[in-house]
């Protein structure tokens, strides 16, 4: 194999291997910087090494041992060394047994799988919400720090030092690189979820930019969601969101126009839905269902999905079940965003005044006092009821509060069309 073809072919390994990678390392050592440098270091010495002998029949296996061996090279030299050796010759009463096999074996003792123990620590509720979502995407994902200021449409300079924190504030809290068990798993496993969905959402709606969709960002969530699918494939609200995000990019090709413009769910072609990732998601999601897990929140959100997945024409759309699924939903996850989102349900279901009552009951709350979809929704509920003047006012204060400039352009066509 040419030299350009190796170093390709060992830049793809390494692109596939590098999460895995960085997480043994990060289990091995408890210092997520220093597991990016001995994945480094790895990708170095197969550069170095592969276009003379080839590459490996199993590449993966290959830079884990060469990086395993750097790292226990270090241990030998540092105080980390020291720790781990006493820890050992404790348990062994008294033992010291200095071979690179044995210290191979208690590093790499049975904690779980080593992917999902990253997953869950760069996902710690210790950090924000934001700072989770930038290092699960450096970690896991793999993606640089200009990509995901890019994405999230900040600078590279502040999406480093967020992820720098991040990993200052992992290390200092004693963040164990593994699977949570017993009652601990819930509330953590909410939180990977959490972030999964977060960095999906901002692909399927920028909250601000000229870009209504940015596909890359779903594409990456969906695939972190095929992990977590795999690596848990009997909880159900993982298979959920999955289910979730899989029936929701579906309508991605269709959530634009030609020029980039809004198009509503009402108005899409649904010819352009992609119809493998709705029975992918519908598959998912029946899953969900035999595993008992239907009650549970991103189950019912995916159940919301689907019902729109299921309609091919948007007339056919059953309002009723949806509303129905929204009374339930509220009463599972009770947020204001729900109610507000059960509101519009319940205006297609039972007409624009029954969506206006129930908006109105919410329209004080804090959590919606800057949220564009208020107003956005409260215009559609008036128009339709034929209140065209106050429809043209809740568009225009729609449209001030969205950072969207597509979202903006979709909302003042709308205070226009109401005169």
């Amino acid at each position: 194999m040419a030299a350009d073809a190796t170093h390709r072919a060992i830049e793809a390994v390494f692109r596939i291997e590098r999460a895995r990678l960085i997480a043994t390392l990060a289990r091995m050592t408890r210092d997520v910087d220093r597991a990016e440098e001995l994945a480094q270091d790895a990708l170095m010495l197969a550069l170095a090494e592969w276009p003379r002998a080839g590459v490996p029949a199993n590449p993966g296996a290959w830079l884990t041992a060469a990086a395993k061996r750097r790292a226990i090279d270090g241990f030998r030299r540092s105080a980390m060394q020291e720790r781990k050796h006493a820890e050992i010759a404790r348990e062994a009463d008294g033992a010291r047994d200095m071979s690179i096999e044995h210290l191979e074996a208690r590093l790499d003792d049975d904690l779980g799988d080593e992917l999902l123990g990253l997953i869950f620590a760069a996902c710690h509720p210790v950090l924000s919400p934001e700072a989770r979502a930038a290092l699960t995407l450096r970690l896991v994902g793999g993606l640089t720090t200009l990509e995901i200021a890019r994405a999230f449409l900040s600078n590279e300079a502040a999406i480093a030092a967020r992820i720098t924190r991040a990993k200052k504030a992992i290390a200092k809290a004693g963040v164990a690189f593994e699977v949570p068990r017993g009652r601990a798993l819930a509330p953590r496993l909410a939180s990977v979820l959490e972030v999964v969905y977060l960095i999906f959402n901002e692909g399927y709606a920028a909250t601000s930019g000229p870009d209504l969709v940015r596909p890359p960002l779903c594409a990456e969530a969906q695939r972190l969601g095929r992990i977590l699918a795999g690596l848990m494939p009997e909880e159900p609200e993982v298979l959920a969101l999955l289910a979730l995000m899989e029936i929701q990019a579906s309508r991605l090709a269709a959530r634009a126009g030609a020029d980039g413009a809004f198009v509503p769910l009402p108005e899409q072609n649904r010819a352009r839905w992609d119809q493998l990732l709705i029975r992918r998601g519908l598959k998912a999601l029946e899953r969900v269902d035999a595993l008992g897990g239907a009650d549970g929140p991103y189950a019912l959100q995916a159940a919301l999905a689907a019902c729109h997945a299921r309609a091919r024409r948007a007339e056919d759309t059953d309002w009723k079940r949806i509303a129905a699924l929204y009374d339930r939903l509220g009463q599972v996850m009770p947020s204001p965003v729900v109610e507000l989102n059960r509101a519009v349900a319940h205006s297609m279901a039972f007409g624009p005044e029954a969506g206006l009552a129930l908006v109105d009951a919410i329209a004080g709350e804090a959590a919606l006092r800057n949220y564009a979809p208020l107003p956005a929704a409260r215009g559609d509920f008036l128009l339709r009821a034929g209140r065209k003047a106050e429809a043209k006012a809740a568009f225009e204060a729609a449209a001030a509060l969205t950072a969207n400039e597509r979202e903006r352009d979709f909302l003042l066509g709308r205070a226009a069309a109401c005169r």
